[in-house]
């Protein structure tokens, strides 16, 4: 499929969950994606674990006194942009990494049980009702580990959510990227040493593949929004 015309979707009554662990999550992974569904009448409900208290600044001309609140505002603006509505927060804060990384607090995603995690996510699933879930990769992208602690509960909320009265989620999906896309990663940051055969996939190993073109205007809104 090459057309950058809007995709023929069937979606209306359909609903979809895409659960992330930091504000930007979903504007890299599935921003095309869920405005695509968005458009064809789905229902989205969009789940970020934390506000991204612990994540890098890289704007130096911005002045931000609360990172986390600026992030919850950026993540808002990118789902405004998106066309999805306001993201469902889980409350738990974020890791960071290297030097940021947040050992000694109880509610940093890393040091909070993953079934703890799942039994909100089973709350929200019991809620909402959604017909599809969206995670991450088993390595979570690059290995963060509020990605993989994000990954494992979706799954776990996905296999333990099937004997609700609608049937649960039928199908689970996972964002990924090609053993390229790792190799080009590595090229604009060393830092994160990705081996390319096992953070990105084959083409062939791809389950679903959307050509999202038409929405190429509102995916780069929503990254944009992610200022800080």
């Amino acid at each position: 499929m090459t057309s950058a015309q809007p995709l023929s979707l069937k979606a209306e009554g359909a609903r979809i969950m895409a659960v992330f662990a930091h504000p930007d999550d979903e504007a890299f992974a599935v921003a095309g994606t869920l405005a695509a569904y968005a458009q064809a009448g789905a229902e989205i409900t969009l789940v970020c674990a934390t506000r991204g208290e612990a994540g890098k600044m890289t704007d130096p001309s911005m002045t931000v006194t609360d990172l986390g609140q600026q992030r919850e505002a950026e993540l808002r603006a990118a789902c405004q942009a998106i066309g999805i509505p306001v993201p469902v927060f889980l409350g738990y804060h974020d890791s960071g990494r290297f030097e940021r990384t947040r050992h000694d607090d109880p509610l940093a995603l890393m040091n909070v049980d993953v079934l703890d995690i799942e039994d909100k996510l089973r709350a929200l699933i019991e809620e909402r009702r959604p017909h599809v879930l969206i995670t991450f990769d088993p390595h979570g992208g690059y290995g963060h580990v509020d990605h993989l602690q994000m990954q494992r509960a979706t799954v776990s909320a996905f296999f333990s959510t099937g004997h609700l009265p609608y049937g649960g989620p039928q199908r689970l999906y996972y964002t990924v990227f090609s053993s390229e896309v790792a190799r080009n990663l590595n090229m604009m940051d060393p830092t994160r040493e990705l081996e390319p055969e096992r953070y990105g996939i084959s083409e062939a190993t791809a389950a679903v593949k959307m050509n999202v073109a038409a929405y190429a205007e509102q995916k780069k809104a929503a990254l944009a929004a992610h200022g800080t």
